[in-house]
């Protein structure tokens, strides 16, 4: 666990140099407020992620759906959200969010009480709001700048800045620390097996930035940091709806 520990620390450190560094130089910011150095080479990871989403996501995604009852694809994501709770409630304590830890860890007794682990959303039924954070929201909340447009192979749009929360993120669950084998690789499973989920009931919206515009990077680039700065905006009176915000109360 040191080790681990000490690995993460060391990615921080040297992404959140890079974030610093590139937010200090005006050049290749467009007009949108982009900063995209990398450019050349996140087209052709976009290019490799829009070429595997054709290939294996998107029809995995469809014959997930396909097979899957409806009832067990909503227990797989209602257990997936559950178990990503502990996390939340860590990043609301590092954000000193106290209400979102608090409702983060009341969700995840009642449901892990009273839902069979998590398989039914309990909280629902008894109005306890949904929330969720991340270590990149935590950083940005700590001031640490965005830093450069990355796209990522496989999992796609990311910033400098979420590219070091996704690291820390692998740690920040306490589950995995405390969990024995197997259990500890449910997490795992069931996460995937929402992300299939929510790739099939985004398809149109996905296949439509992927697929259909003249553009495919330039769309999928300014549609996840609109986005991305959206859900950290400081201000809940924005009126705009995230189009990609799924309702995931299920039961």
């Amino acid at each position: 666990m040191t080790i681990r520990c000490l690995f993460t620390a060391f990615v921080l450190m040297i992404i959140i140099g890079l974030g610093a560094c590139t937010a200090s130089n005006p050049q290749a910011v467009n007009e949108s407020g982009i900063y995209d150095p990398y450019e050349n080479t996140n087209r052709r990871i976009h290019t490799f992620n829009r070429s595997f989403d054709r290939a294996v996501f998107r029809p995995v995604s469809k014959g997930y759906a396909a097979v899957m009852p409806d009832a067990a694809e909503t227990a797989i994501a209602n257990f997936a959200a559950n178990a990503s709770m502990p996390a939340v409630m860590v990043n609301g304590l590092l954000q000193a969010d106290l209400s979102t830890s608090a409702l983060a860890g009341s969700r995840f007794f009642v449901n892990t009480a009273f839902g069979f682990g998590g398989l039914l959303n309990v909280s629902k039924a008894l109005d306890i709001p949904e929330v969720r954070s991340d270590f990149g929201e935590t950083l940005y909340v700590w001031g640490a700048a965005e830093g450069a447009y990355i796209e990522l192979p496989i999992l796609g749009p990311s910033t400098e800045r979420d590219t070091a929360g996704k690291v820390v993120d692998l740690f920040t669950n306490p589950l995995g620390f405390v969990l024995d084998k197997p259990e500890r690789y449910y997490r795992t499973i069931t996460a995937a097996g929402k992300g299939l989920s929510e790739r099939n009931r985004l398809s149109d919206m996905i296949d439509a930035i992927l697929y259909e515009s003249a553009d495919s990077y330039s769309q999928a680039r300014i549609t996840y940091l609109q986005r991305r700065r959206f859900q950290l905006a400081p201000s809940n009176s924005i009126a705009e709806i995230d189009p990609f915000e799924l309702n995931t109360e299920g039961f």
